[in-house]
């Protein structure tokens, strides 16, 4: 492969010990260097002009520094994997307990031993397996980390693949944050979601609402009757199927061509944002009494 070909597939981003393979002598990558032809993003890994300056050049510059042993993890693995749509502030990297890395701008490292199945290759990067991403970024991301959760066991994952990856890493930092959240993943359906939701009315004082309302042949999960709101809530959204979303979506069909204001929560939305959820049924309340 040429040194255009390594360009070209790593998104303009190239290491030194690549360039020396390729026969590139030290003296032409110096002048490069010098000409601005090629940039220096960390210690023998340089960018070539010409190419963009995106995620996947800081994410692949990172692990070109890092060298091959070291693994891309957290919420940078998720990127990657396609778990989660927004690029990481800071690429994280995992490394053997043994290894020392100098502190470097744009990466945070990590120690951990990891097993081969917490390890995959993929375009050129190593980064660690779905189910490990999984809960690692979901535990990254705080509030909304459930999120990513639950789209991976949507799409990818099962729930003994992630407790399978959670016990291979027990006493990795964050495992507790992770083991809470495969807990919330197993069991907090929408009937746990509807307590939680009864908690947040209560704490904001928001009174006339009842639980189990019927309009017609539907059951509501909450509804205010006087002020004709009907309010769905919904567990995490890998425990559905195609039979439950259909019939959830004819109901609110139904109570919308009724004239009744439909809110719909996840549990995600309850645990992530309490504030806005309680903020959205006052405006709501605040336009059926206008």
């Amino acid at each position: 492969m040429t040194i255009e070909g390594v360009l070209r597939r790593q998104a303009g981003v190239i290491s030194r010990a690549q360039a020396l393979a390729q026969g590139m002598s030290p003296a032409t990558i110096s002048r490069w260097l010098e000409r601005e032809r090629w940039v220096r993003l960390y210690p023998r890994v340089y960018f070539a002009a010409g190419h963009a300056l995106t995620a996947e050049v800081r994410l692949r510059a990172a692990y070109l520094w890092a060298g091959s042993t070291a693994t891309i993890s957290g919420v940078a693995a998720a990127w990657w994997h396609r778990l989660w749509t927004e690029p990481p502030g800071a690429v994280e990297i995992t490394v053997s307990h043994e290894r020392r890395l100098p502190a470097a701008r744009g990466v945070r490292v990590r120690r951990s031993d990891l097993a081969p199945a917490d390890r995959v290759e993929i375009n050129g990067l190593s980064v660690t397996a779905v189910p490990l991403t999984a809960l690692e970024a979901a535990v990254a991301l705080g509030p909304t980390g459930s999120q990513l959760l639950d789209r991976a066991l949507q799409r990818s994952v099962t729930i003994s693949d992630l407790y399978a990856a959670h016990y291979r890493n027990l006493g990795r930092r964050g495992s507790a944050d992770a083991a809470d959240l495969l807990h919330a993943a197993r069991d907090r359906a929408a009937s746990e979601a509807e307590r939680i939701l009864i908690t947040l009315l209560r704490d904001a004082g928001l009174t006339g609402w009842r639980c189990g309302y019927r309009v017609d042949r539907y059951e509501l999960d909450l509804a205010f009757p006087a002020e004709r709101i009907a309010i769905e809530v919904d567990g995490w959204a890998w425990h559905s199927d195609v039979e439950r979303f259909r019939h959830d979506r004819r109901r609110q069909n139904a109570l919308v061509l009724a004239g009744r204001i439909v809110l719909r929560f996840t549990w995600h939305d309850l645990t992530g944002r309490p504030e806005a959820v309680v903020a959205e049924i006052r405006l709501a309340l605040g336009q059926s009494a206008a």
